[in-house]
């Protein structure tokens, strides 16, 4: 998996490549990630990639001839996708991240300031993805959510792919509890079921964990699971 990333702010992106599981994955060759800065194309001697909004208000707007520019000099191969991080987008989540783990190639636009002129969303045409109801000063924070999250999908970048197939949300559920040694700490031990390595008990244990969990933290994962599940 290759992910482009345009950003004026490549720092961002690559520090995080730099540590724990996306740096191993990178050194293995599993992701490749590189940055592109559309100051680098900008025509302006000053490296200037924004101006004022026209119509007035405040901040300052990003230039499409930056922005395309940047993204045309980006080789992209037959099974690429194009994002735009944006809180206009389509709400993130794991179904997304196991769709978008099946192409070759992810490009990201990050923006900044009071955003992207309009123009760069008809030329690209980018699918727009917002990580939530919030609003950051830039997007490089959500593409690297979108970069951790499509990785972990991808065989060899965990130790054990199952470990990802158990992460929460997975099934439609949140993640039963985990325990480690030691077997008691301050009085709270460890569940019997999960030391008697019967492994049909504790997995039924877990599933039923998981259902409690959901329950009582996300209804609604709980309603949508019920719904595709036919559960009561």
């Amino acid at each position: 998996m290759r992910f482009d990333v345009l950003t004026l702010f490549p720092e961002l992106i690559n520090s995080h490549i730099d540590f724990s599981i996306m740096k191993r994955a990178s050194e293995a060759g599993i992701i490749e990630v590189v940055t592109h800065n559309p100051r680098d194309y900008t025509l302006d001697k000053h490296k200037k990639v924004d101006d004022t909004p026209y119509g007035g208000g405040a901040g300052m707007v990003l230039m499409p001839q930056p922005y395309v520019d940047a993204y045309n000099s980006v080789a992209k191969s037959e099974n690429s996708i194009t994002l735009m991080m944006t809180p206009q987008g389509e709400p993130f989540c794991d179904d997304i991240s196991n769709e978008l783990a099946k192409y070759e190639q992810i490009v990201i636009l990050c923006g900044h300031y009071e955003g992207f002129d309009e123009r760069i969303r008809e030329i690209i045409k980018p699918r727009e993805i917002s990580i939530g109801d919030f609003v950051l000063t830039g997007g490089e924070l959500p593409a690297l959510c979108i970069i951790d999250s499509v990785s972990r999908k991808i065989e060899g970048t965990l130790g054990k792919i199952e470990s990802a197939h158990d992460d929460s949300f997975s099934d439609g559920l949140l993640e039963y509890p985990q325990y480690t040694k030691p077997r008691e700490y301050m009085g709270y031990k460890v569940p019997e079921v999960l030391l008697n390595g019967n492994h049909k008990l504790i997995e039924g244990y877990r599933m039923e964990q998981k259902i409690i969990r959901t329950k009582r933290k996300r209804p609604d994962l709980w309603e949508k699971y019920k719904s595709k599940n036919n559960r009561d």
